[in-house]
């Protein structure tokens, strides 16, 4: 019966877990958040995006941001990823050798 139970608070506590996510509290009570990455202000109680694809909220107490976008792993070497901050997406392609020419020296 108490793996039942376990089983059951584990699937309910999972999909909270993000380990990409941080939250930074405030020593005193505030009416404002800094985004670190953007430099910007913003009032307490609001929700924003800031340009790296960070999900940010701002309280009295603290302010807390969570990845928007997945971070690709597990791909070979051969592959390399390129993200799109404009979109919050990202694309993981095979590399490719170029050809090139050049002039001059």
């Amino acid at each position: 019966m108490r793996s039942v139970v376990l089983g059951l608070f584990l699937c309910t506590v999972l999909p909270l877990v993000n380990a990409a996510c941080f939250n930074a509290p405030h020593k005193t009570p505030v009416k404002f958040c800094q985004d670190s990455t953007d430099k910007t202000w913003h009032s307490v109680g609001s929700s924003w995006r800031n340009s790296k694809c960070m999900d940010c909220d701002c309280s009295a107490d603290s302010m807390s941001c969570c990845d928007a976008m997945a971070t690709p792993t597990g791909y070979p070497d051969k592959c390399t990823v390129q993200y799109d901050y404009t979109t919050c997406t990202y694309e993981v392609f095979e590399k490719v050798p170029c050809a090139h020419g050049a002039v001059g020296k």
